[in-house]
C-alpha cells in the first residue's frame, strides 16, 4: 500500500473509533433521567415534534421517522420555518424533542420561548447542559462527546453520531414499553417486504371460483387433463360431492404417470390422484403458504375453509405475483 491509501485507512479507523467510544460513553451515562423522558414520552396524548438545525436536523428527520414507524407518534419540524408559520403544527397535547449539540442554535431558541408558554413538554437532546436550550428543558438527554472525529474537531461527526444513537436508544425503549410487536411495524410499512409477510393473507392472493382446477374422483383422466391445461396452475383439486378436497393431481404426476405407461383414457381421477392434498387456511398468511411449500417441497397448495370445503389455490407463481418470495 502507498502512504496516501495507509493514512486513508488510519484517519477511517481513527473516525469509527472515535464514535464507537462516544456512543459507548453515552450508553455508560444514561441513569433515571432517560426514563423520566420515556415515561414523558409514553404519557404524551400527542406527538412528539422533533426540531433541529443544520446536521442536527438532518439527525433529528431520521429520529422523528424512527419513533414514528415504531408506535410513538411523532414528526419534524423545520426551526426556521416554526418562525414563520410552522408553530401552528404543534397542539397543547404534544412534546418537543429540541436538538442541538451547542444548545445555542438561534433559530430553535426562537420558538423556545413560545412552546414553554404553550405548555409544551420540552426534552433537550444537547451536548451542554449549561445552554440556553438545556435551561429552557424540562428534560434533558445528554449528548456530549469527548471530541469531534473531525482531525480538526470542527465537523459534526460523533456529536451527530451520538445523537443519532441516543434518538434509537429512546425509539427501541418505547418500543418495548409499548408492547410493539412485528405485526404492529409492518402496519407502518405496508410497502415493505416485511409488511407484505405479515399483512398478506392466503385470500388476499390466492386463485378462487372458477379460476380453481376441480374434478370429481369419478372424472376421466382425459377431462382431468383438460382442466388442468384451461387453469393454468400446473394442478387440479379433486374433490368429493361435498366440495372437500381429497386429492390433487399435478404436473409432476402426470410425468410420472406416462413414464409408468398410464392410459389417461382408461381411468378415472380418484385412481391417479394423490390422496390426502397439502391443503392451508384462506385466513393464514402467505407466508405461512410459502414456508409450506418450501417444507413440503410442492409448487402448489389447495386451500381450504374450517369445514375442510375449496375455497382457492395458491402456487409459487401467485406469491412471487405477490412479492411474498
Amino acid at each position: 500500500m502507498n502512504t496516501i491509501t495507509l493514512h486513508a485507512l488510519a484517519i477511517a479507523r481513527e473516525t469509527l473509533t472515535i464514535e464507537a467510544q462516544a456512543v459507548h460513553a453515552i450508553a455508560q451515562r444514561l441513569d433515571e433521567r432517560f426514563v423520566e423522558v420515556v415515561q414523558a414520552v409514553l404519557n404524551c396524548r400527542g406527538r412528539v415534534v422533533v426540531m433541529g438545525m443544520g446536521k442536527s436536523g438532518h439527525v433529528g428527520n431520521k429520529i422523528a421517522a424512527t419513533l414514528a414507524s415504531t408506535g410513538t407518534p411523532a414528526m419534524f419540524v423545520h426551526p426556521g420555518e416554526a418562525s414563520h408559520g410552522d408553530l401552528g403544527m404543534i397542539t397543547e397535547a404534544d412534546m418537543v424533542l429540541a436538538i442541538s449539540n451547542s444548545g445555542e442554535s438561534d433559530e430553535l431558541n426562537a420558538v423556545l420561548p413560545v412552546i414553554k408558554r404553550m405548555g409544551v413538554g420540552l426534552i433537550a437532546l444537547t451536548g451542554r447542559h449549561d445552554s440556553s436550550l438545556a435551561n429552557y428543558a424540562n428534560w434533558v438527554l445528554d449528548s456530549s462527546v469527548a471530541k469531534e472525529a473531525c482531525p480538526h474537531n470542527l465537523a459534526p461527526t460523533a456529536s451527530t453520531t451520538a445523537q443519532m444513537a441516543l434518538g434509537d436508544a429512546l425509539a427501541m425503549a418505547l418500543l418495548d414499553a409499548r408492547g410493539f410487536k412485528p405485526q404492529d411495524f409492518a402496519r407502518s410499512h405496508p410497502g415493505g417486504a416485511l409488511g407484505r409477510k405479515l399483512l398478506t393473507h392466503v385470500s388476499d392472493i390466492m386463485r378462487s371460483g372458477d379460476a380453481v382446477p376441480r374434478v370429481l374422483a369419478t372424472t376421466s383422466g382425459m377431462a382431468l387433463m383438460r382442466e388442468m391445461s384451461a387453469k393454468g396452475l400446473g394442478a387440479t383439486a379433486i374433490v368429493d360431492e361435498r366440495n372437500c378436497a381429497i386429492g390433487i393431481f399435478t404436473d409432476g404426476d402426470l410425468r410420472r404417470a406416462i413414464e409408468q405407461g398410464v392410459d389417461l383414457r382408461a381411468v378415472v381421477a380418484g385412481e391417479i390422484m394423490r390422496p390426502n392434498p397439502h391443503t392451508i387456511s384462506s385466513q393464514a398468511l402467505a407466508a405461512q403458504a410459502a414456508d409450506l411449500m418450501e417444507a413440503q417441497a410442492v409448487t402448489s397448495l389447495l386451500v381450504v375453509n374450517l369445514d375442510g370445503e375449496l375455497v382457492g389455490a395458491v402456487n409459487t407463481n401467485d406469491l412471487m405475483r405477490a412479492k411474498v418470495i
